[in-house]
């Protein structure tokens, strides 16, 4: 069974902004998918096991964006 997270993503405004939140998220050795919600604001994130918020935090960062408190 996939382990799902869902996360807040802060200061995304445009579809190119979702996708490299996408792409960071994927980049997680552990993580099987990733849907990012452009309208919500949000990203859920699969993996193969559980997957900790600091990792998770540090992609969104490194895509340019934060995660929302």
């Amino acid at each position: 069974m996939a382990d799902v997270l869902e996360v807040t993503v802060a200061g995304m405004t445009c579809e190119h902004c979702a996708a490299g939140v996408r792409e960071e998220l994927l980049a997680i050795a552990t993580v099987t998918a990733v849907d990012v919600d452009l309208a919500a604001g949000r990203a859920r994130i699969e993996s193969s096991a559980p997957i900790g918020l600091p990792a998770v935090r540090t992609a969104v960062h490194e895509a340019g964006y934060e995660l929302a408190s």
